[in-house]
């Protein structure tokens, strides 16, 4: 039996000339077949070879997010870059085929409808002639990349990186709160200019690779780059309009609550981190430590979750300690190859190790449990699905808190619940002010910052940042990575919170019943749109009429019996 371990992990970079002779040889495979089992044989090793590019360009993705001032990692990404468009047009062109008669009944007959919807969202987003522009897209996201990992904050002598200082905005004294975020954001508006540059930049390079393709603006391609095809725009503005009826207050009482609590007669920005005037509760270990309380976690709520983590931490499939030019964040990534997921975090002594790690185990879980589907398309579902995953088995994983916050674990779960709902009005918030950017793309830096403080006005009334620089000037969304990487990425959270809270209230009742549905979504993958996933799992779409009313209902009562 074969032992698997990360650090073995090699897949030799493809080159151009490569994957042309690789896809010439496809499309003469597909002109001389006279039978189906010969097309039937061309899709799934072409398929092989997609799960090898996935794999290079995981790895190679990865390893500059490990170390972005190594020269190495660095050339990786950017020879990456440059062949990605090549890569895409080849895929694009393959694919156009394939939806056409009689091949498109081959790929039904092989993987059903549903792929056909993403190819045919696929091939709307590229043509040969946005191929430089994609390379100078993935070049400043990795410079936005680049910048944040290179942030050093001079703190009470001694100098943090945007992860580290963290710890100190979650303290229990408010002067050391306030210091923190100060010194954080005076970072940020020092380098203003360079953060205003890139976004203006990305802006116009996407606007104008919309333009080409045939769209009145890149809102359009940008849902087709997330292939959404059971809901559009529309949807999503009733969503935020809901937010607006149903959650907005709900966020607004929940701050009035933070205030009386922390005994302060009005609540600053620098307050909001903070739910306790003992400060929020922190794990009581090291990382070593929390891989081990992890580990009976995991083993005690189902032995295949257990037996998964235990492969994760073996195979060295975790990357989780805070280190210098290490890019802050976490997220998932996979290896299609080798049928594995990768987790990667920023661990910094606050609560917020575990809701990160926990979340990203979720997007991991899933990767694995659902390794055996036949098409790599299906590995993993459109990101709002993605999230229910994660953002679930943060609250499945409610009952073993003890193990890390002892004592203050009844504490954690009540700030748990209470930031989940705040955090989808600013979810929300970051989706609108995306749409309002992208629908007026020569809007100047200011007019942008602009555009977020309406946002802030909107969803989060409550906000005030004192004499903190930077936001309050509207700049605090230049923070969040999504913006500037994922463009509409955002929303997704927010969907899948919805879902999430509904398997929460399903596990108080029914644990067990709640995690066999869990799991079994799970292993699904991607093999189905976002609805069709939810419904399967006895969750109610966030675009149904009422849903999120009856989400804040709940979360209202049982926040009463958290008190």
């Amino acid at each position: 039996m074969t032992t698997i371990d990360f650090h073995l992990f090699q897949v030799a970079a493809p080159t151009a000339d490569e994957m042309t002779a690789a896809y010439a040889a496809l499309h003469a495979r597909l002109d001389a077949a006279t039978s189906d089992d010969q097309r039937h044989a061309a899709l799934r090793d072409w398929d092989a070879i997609r799960r090898r590019i996935e794999t290079w360009e995981a790895l190679v993705g990865l390893r500059f997010q490990q170390n972005t001032q190594d020269p190495a990692a660095r050339a990786e990404r950017e020879y990456a870059d440059g062949l990605r468009p090549k890569l895409t047009e080849l895929s694009v062109v393959l694919k156009r085929r394939f939806l056409q008669p009689p091949l498109r009944s081959i790929v039904a007959q092989t993987y059903g409808d549903y792929v056909l919807a993403l190819w045919e969202a696929d091939v709307l987003t590229f043509e040969p002639a946005i191929a430089d522009d994609l390379v100078a897209e993935s070049k400043l996201e990795a410079d936005y990349t680049d910048l944040l990992s290179s942030a050093k904050i001079d703190f009470r002598g001694s100098t943090c990186n945007l992860s580290e200082i963290v710890k100190y905005r979650e303290d229990a004294n408010r002067d050391t709160r306030h210091d923190a975020e100060k010194a954080r954001w005076s970072w940020f508006a020092a380098n203003r200019p360079a953060l205003d540059s890139l976004y203006d930049q990305l802006v116009g390079l996407r606007t104008g690779m919309a333009r080409k393709l045939g769209f009145d603006d890149f809102i359009g391609l940008g849902y087709k780059r997330m292939k959404r095809v059971d809901y559009d725009q529309a949807d999503v503005e009733r969503f935020r309009a809901d937010v607006r009826e149903h959650l907005v207050p709900l966020a607004v009482e929940l701050r009035k609550l933070q205030a009386q609590t922390l005994g302060v007669d009005r609540l600053r920005f620098w307050d909001e981190g903070v739910h306790d005037p003992r400060g929020n509760p922190a794990p009581q270990g090291d990382h070593d430590w929390m891989i081990d309380r992890a580990t009976e976690m995991f083993d005690a709520m189902h032995p295949e979750i257990g037996g998964f983590f235990r492969l994760m931490n073996d195979a060295h499939l975790m990357d989780l300690k805070n280190r210098k030019d290490k890019a802050p964040g976490g997220f998932c990534t996979s290896f299609p190859d080798f049928g594995v997921p990768y987790i990667f975090a920023n661990f910094n002594g606050t609560k917020g190790d575990v809701e990160v790690f926990t979340h990203e185990i979720g997007h991991a879980l899933q990767g694995y449990l659902s390794r055996e589907q036949p098409v790599v398309d299906y590995l993993w579902p459109t990101y709002e699905s993605c999230e229910i995953h994660s953002m679930s088995l943060e609250f499945l994983t409610w009952p073993h808190m003890d193990k890390f916050f002892g004592a203050g674990a009844d504490r954690f779960r009540k700030i748990h619940l209470a930031q989940s709902l705040l955090f989808i009005p600013y979810g929300v918030a970051v989706d609108h002010f995306q749409h309002l950017v992208y629908a007026s793309p020569d809007a100047t830096p200011a007019e942008r910052h602009g555009m977020w403080q309406q946002m802030e006005r909107t969803y989060l009334p409550w906000r005030d940042y004192g004499d903190l620089p930077h936001v309050d000037q509207g700049g605090l969304w230049q923070f969040q990575r999504h913006i500037y990487l994922s463009p509409f990425y955002y929303i997704d959270y927010t969907l899948a919170q919805t879902c999430a809270l509904q398997f929460w209230v399903r596990a108080n009742r029914d644990f067990t019943g709640a995690l066999a549905d869990y799991l079994a979504l799970c292993r699904r993958g991607g093999e189905a749109p976002f609805q069709e996933l939810a419904k399967s799992a006895g969750l109610i779409s966030p675009f149904t009429p009422n849903c999120l009313r009856d989400v804040a209902a709940q979360a209202r009562a049982e926040l009463a019996k958290l008190a």
